[in-house]
């Protein structure tokens, strides 16, 4: 009897023990999946001050940033396209004419447009320059989302007010990032002293380069929208990511074949250049274009913009070791301005999405108690 009743005692808790073993490893999977995107972003960040850093380097030796794009941009076509014709050979939605001219229109904004500005901008200023403009880029996804009633606003909300004053901020702390620079908190050793000429010619090249990276911030926002809007009736990331690649070469070359005439830019040394345009291929387009659409179809467009105020610290560190970059007071004012701003806004849209969650929830345990009480009055 004894041995009997242990025996009974020792399989309920064998179940139980195995119960919470399942509950336990559902949990962590659960968490990873969530933990994904925002790793994924994360990392997307740290590639893109990569690049910007590497193109940076590339172009102070000489390399034209017109040829840069197109270089890149066909060799990630190269890479693309096949891979997405391989993936997608059992099940492709049909492209259409309609969606093909869609991906072309998504091209401009998002590869000829803002790549050449973006390029253009850090070649007259500074990659770090280049991250902090980049916290406009959640401003102006924000301001775009609610014209296209991708978000909400309700002007009577002290939430959505937060998010309108965050936005504020944040343009207002770019502007003061693009406009003034102040005097230099960190300076690389044995730096030579400038004249004054020298030095009115780096500040108008500061302002130029942040107006041109400032256009890039808009143009990326507007290609967030469209693929998101995209992605609704067309769920395949990356045949997406592989048309739009394609026309981004074709137009960055016609760009290219203008505004370069010099045949010599074209040759490329292999050097910083070289390494320059492969890194740029597979990670600031293959890589990041994939994430960037994946993560845009399961969290949105406005949580892809949240993470650009990462890439400031990393690029001001990369900047001073690698370029030689001086740290100056305008930078780190307007860096804290802009995150500031940019925090607000997202915390009030943590805040409205808590509150949907809620709902939703009333709603389910509401409509779980009417089968019921429909039994009871027919009894």
């Amino acid at each position: 009897m004894t041995c009997n009743s242990n025996l009974s005692l020792s399989v309920p808790s064998n179940l139980e023990r195995e119960r919470k073993m399942r509950v336990r490893e559902m949990r962590v999977r659960s968490w990873l999946v969530e933990l994904a995107p925002f790793a994924a972003m994360v990392a997307v960040e740290c590639l893109d001050v990569g690049l910007t850093t590497l193109s940076k380097a590339a172009m102070s030796k000489g390399m034209s940033h017109f040829v840069f794009v197109v270089y890149s941009n066909a060799l990630a076509s190269v890479i693309l396209i096949p891979a997405a014709f391989f993936f997608t050979r059992k099940k492709r939605p049909p492209i259409t004419l309609p969606l093909l001219c869609k991906f072309f229109l998504l091209s401009i904004a998002g590869i000829t447009l803002m790549q050449n500005c973006v390029f253009t901008g850090v070649s007259y200023s500074s990659p770090t320059l280049a991250s902090a403009l980049g916290n406009l880029v959640p401003a102006f996804t924000f301001l775009l989302a609610v014209i296209f009633r991708m978000e909400k606003l309700e002007l009577t909300s002290s939430r959505s007010q937060i998010k309108i004053l965050g936005t504020l901020v944040s343009i207002s702390g770019a502007l003061i990032m693009t406009l003034y620079k102040g005097s230099a908190i960190l300076s690389p050793p044995a730096q030579p002293q400038s004249d004054p000429s020298a030095m009115l010619t780096t500040t108008n090249n500061w302002i130029i380069g942040g107006l041109f990276l400032a256009t890039a911030c808009l143009s990326l926002s507007t290609n967030i929208i469209g693929q998101a809007a995209i992605l609704k009736g067309y769920p395949s990331e990356i045949v997406l990511v592989s048309f739009y690649c394609f026309f981004g070469t074709i137009q960055c070359a016609l760009v290219a074949l203008v505004a370069e005439r010099n045949t010599n830019a074209w040759k490329l040394s292999p050097d910083i250049e070289l390494v320059s345009v492969v890194y740029s291929a597979l990670f600031g387009s293959v890589v990041t274009f994939a994430v960037l659409a994946w993560c845009i179809r399961r969290k949105g467009p406005v949580f892809v913009a949240m993470f650009k105020p990462l890439s400031i610290a990393i690029a001001a560190f990369l900047g001073f070791i690698f370029l030689g970059e001086t740290l100056y007071v305008g930078s780190i004012v307007g860096a804290a301005i802009i995150v500031t701003g940019f925090y607000g806004v997202i915390w009030a849209q943590s805040k409205e999405e808590e509150d949907e969650d809620a709902n939703i929830h009333k709603l389910h345990s509401s409509s779980s108690k009417i089968p019921l009480l429909h039994g009871h009055l027919d009894a």
